[in-house]
């Protein structure tokens, strides 16, 4: 299952029906589990450790040190999980001592061609970035976002489940769960209705985050008047209490 052409470090440690491709570089402290295929010219450095069933295609770097002028070669690390697809010309940095060491990326992701990952970040399960997504350093993706084509995102942005960017987004701020935004500088438009009624939430869920964002976003009460009306729909409804939680954590401001 290893071509030939490709190269192989002995310290890494490979699953037995793991596929390497021809011309691919593994190199040492690099962990692949069963199932995941390397295609050709893919380097992969450690320390990194690649769950099982993944899907890498040609040209992506994974586990390269991180583009950060205060990184001095501390053996920080890149995390992947099961089930990924990691399209052509990707990049996958590892992370820093200046946050917890680790980039992480979940299960069941999608980042296809030209997707930067940057060190420290951390993204969930079932997420989408589309064409050269670009992510600064420090940037949390939660489960079910999807970042349209050629956006970029801040360093130490934060961009909430189920949210939805447009094409070529400019991501200076936190994006609410559950919402849709779009532009340079980008603004809010909206909640990612389709996309939750694909994943099955019903009526009443989307109604009750629509009336959230009509608050937080189109109201002319005062903030706080409007999140305290936020907060009263949130007790009858998980989805907004999901939000305003998000909200109230939220350090950078959120896009609104």
């Amino acid at each position: 299952m290893i071509h030939s052409h490709a190269i192989v470090d002995p310290s890494a440690v490979i699953a037995d029906d793991v596929s390497i491709g021809p011309f691919s570089v593994i190199g040492a402290d690099v962990e692949i589990g069963s199932g995941t295929v390397i295609e050709s010219h893919v380097v992969i450095k450690g320390p990194t450790k690649i769950g099982k069933d993944n899907h890498i295609f040609q040209f992506a770097s994974i586990g390269e040190q991180p583009q950060d002028l205060k990184y001095k070669g501390e053996p920080t690390r890149l995390e992947i999980g099961d089930r990924n697809t990691i399209r052509e010309y990707a990049n996958l940095n590892r992370g820093t001592i200046d946050d917890e060491g680790i980039t992480s990326i979940g299960n069941d992701n999608l980042l296809m061609v030209s997707a930067h990952v940057a060190h420290d970040c951390r993204l969930g399960n079932n997420i989408i970035l589309a064409n050269a997504v670009a992510l600064a350093g420090h940037v949390i993706i939660e489960d079910h976002a999807i970042l349209g084509g050629y956006s970029t995102v801040h360093q130490f942005t934060r961009i909430g489940a189920h949210s939805f960017s447009g094409f070529a987004s400019a991501i200076d701020r936190d994006i609410l769960p559950f919402f849709t935004i779009a532009g340079n500088r980008a603004r809010a438009f909206g909640i990612n209705k389709e996309g939750l009624k694909r994943r099955g939430y019903s009526a009443d869920s989307i109604r009750a985050l629509q009336e959230t964002f009509k608050l937080l976003v189109k109201s002319k009460c005062s903030h706080k008047e409007a999140v305290e009306k936020a907060n009263e729909l949130a007790k009858d409804h998980v989805e907004v209490q999901q939000v305003m939680d998000f909200l109230a954590a939220s350090e950078r401001g959120w896009i609104r």
